[in-house]
């Protein structure tokens, strides 16, 4: 943004993230099934059908596949309509620079997930019985926020490509599947041996099993490895977008 100084650079991409997150907070399809189903399914699965012996683990795993919510549907689906709809062409031919646009979608799908990952601390404190230290709390939030990277990528990908018809349908069969195979709605040991094998070319199980090292959980695979599987993802989410994103500026 050369043309800008810092103060104007600062003002437009506050405005950018107070537009995007107020677009969302007006979308109940959005609001409702991101706020409420990934607490709702962690007090099923982590509190009541396991009666509490998971739900330090279930904490972790819900967390994440809560904050993937927000990124893939804010990008998936909300590109793809505002592209449909000429909104991202005027951004991009715009003098604000499109990357102001995309820092935007970025914020409110964090404030988003961070309004999640609160509300998930606060069922796991109260209903499962979890404690975990100080550092925890705060590494976990940390570590979950961060790694809704890759799945912003994947999303922006996923919105540049789809048509705003198709999108809502393919990102909720990606997004479900992606949590339940990668081991985020149940713990990954009590799925069958070839669905865990499968588990670790998924993004999500990475994220799930990064996550999981936050709480001192014993892995099978160290730590890093998982790190190093996101950050390869999220390279190749980035060069997709990246040329998902020319080719639709050139049309």
């Amino acid at each position: 943004m050369p043309w800008l100084n810092w103060r104007q650079t600062l003002n437009l991409l506050q405005m950018e993230a107070k537009l995007d997150l107020l677009t969302l907070w007006r979308t109940p399809g959005f609001v409702a099934p991101s706020l409420i189903f990934p607490v709702m399914f962690y007090l099923l699965f982590g509190v009541f059908i396991t009666k509490g012996g998971q739900s330090d683990y279930l904490l972790v795993t819900y967390c994440c596949f809560g904050v993937m919510g927000p990124a893939l549907f804010n990008f998936g689906v909300n590109v793809a309509t505002e592209k449909s709809q000429g909104w991202l062409t005027m951004k991009q031919i715009a003098p604000a620079p499109v990357s102001a646009y995309l820092f935007g979608k970025v914020v409110s799908s964090l404030l988003f997930a961070l309004v999640i990952v609160m509300l998930l601390f606060v069922c796991a404190a109260l209903f499962g019985n979890v404690r975990l230290y100080t550092s925890q709390w705060l590494g976990l939030a940390g570590l979950v926020l961060v790694g809704t990277l890759p799945f912003c990528l994947f999303g922006l990908w996923l919105g540049l490509t789809l048509s705003a018809k198709a999108a809502p349908a393919v990102v909720n069969l990606i997004y479900l599947p992606l949590a339940f195979l990668g081991g985020l709605w149940l713990p990954i040991h009590i799925l069958p041996g070839f669905m865990q094998q499968f588990a670790q070319l998924l993004p999500s199980f990475h994220f799930g099993q990064l996550a999981l090292s936050v709480i001192g959980r014993d892995l099978p695979q160290p730590w890093w490895q998982h790190l190093f599987a996101l950050l390869i993802f999220t390279v190749v989410f980035g060069v997709l977008a990246s040329r998902a994103f020319r080719q639709n500026r050139s049309v």
